[in-house]
């Protein structure tokens, strides 16, 4: 029924428009009452996104059963799950997109239901690294990542009209996520502390040089502030 519902939804919405189309006219083309619309959809905003309760249930259960030792992983193979329901309908989920850009409702509905996907996987990599410190900041981020570049790849997609394989941007999006987030986190040491032995050498005289050793991955804004803090105490 939910399948039937929003099948007649979005053929009204292609026929007359979305702001056009009333439930009432969703439940007649149907064939059913308004209790069995609201039964399954608890507005008309809700039918044009049938599948992602059931999609994030999905996730859901995907991340409380898997194997903690690759976190950054498994928020990547998470969000794979959301690629595989729209690739399961390309012609519905193409329709979708270009529906969500002409209707500023739908578009802001569509946000919310991304934020829901990026809050279970900042939850899950929370649970992974701590919510004190760094571990709370970092599991945003990387869950805001994974949506970010899960969605970049996706939208590739259904902007050229569902052709191809979608799964060849999402990829190499996700897997640009893992080069960057998937290495351990390593302790930056606070503002102002000196530098370990090694990291910085000063010469002496007028032609003074400076030699900077930083591990590699090491943050560009990092390496200028040690260097300038050698220059000032030199």
């Amino acid at each position: 029924m939910r399948e039937v519902l929003a099948q007649a939804a979005f053929q009204l919405f292609l026929e007359r428009g979305f702001e056009r189309t009333t439930v009432d006219d969703i439940v007649a083309r149907a064939g059913v009452g308004r209790r069995s619309f609201f039964r399954y959809f608890p507005s008309k905003e809700d039918v044009v996104f049938p599948d992602h309760e059931r999609c994030l249930a999905e996730m859901t259960e995907f991340l409380a059963a898997v194997d903690d030792g690759d976190p950054v992983g498994a928020v990547c193979d998470a969000a794979r799950i959301v690629l595989r329901m729209y690739a399961a309908d390309p012609e519905f989920s193409v329709q979708r997109y270009r529906l969500t850009r002409e209707v500023p409702g739908l578009r802001t509905y569509e946000l919310s239901v991304v934020r829901r996907y990026e809050q279970t996987l900042a939850g899950h990599l929370r649970g992974r690294f701590g919510a004190d410190g760094d571990g709370e900041l970092r599991a945003e981020v990387i869950a805001a990542s994974v949506v970010a570049a899960h969605n970049n790849g996706l939208r590739l997609w259904l902007r050229s009209g569902g052709a191809g394989d979608p799964e060849a941007a999402v990829d190499h999006a996700l897997d640009l996520v893992r080069d960057v987030w998937g290495r351990p986190a390593e302790p930056s040491p606070p503002l102002g502390e000196p530098v370990p032995a090694g990291g910085i050498t000063t010469g002496s005289g007028d032609n003074e040089v400076i030699v900077m050793v930083a591990a590699k991955g090491t943050p560009m804004w990092r390496v200028v502030q040690q260097v300038e803090a050698a220059v000032g105490e030199s």
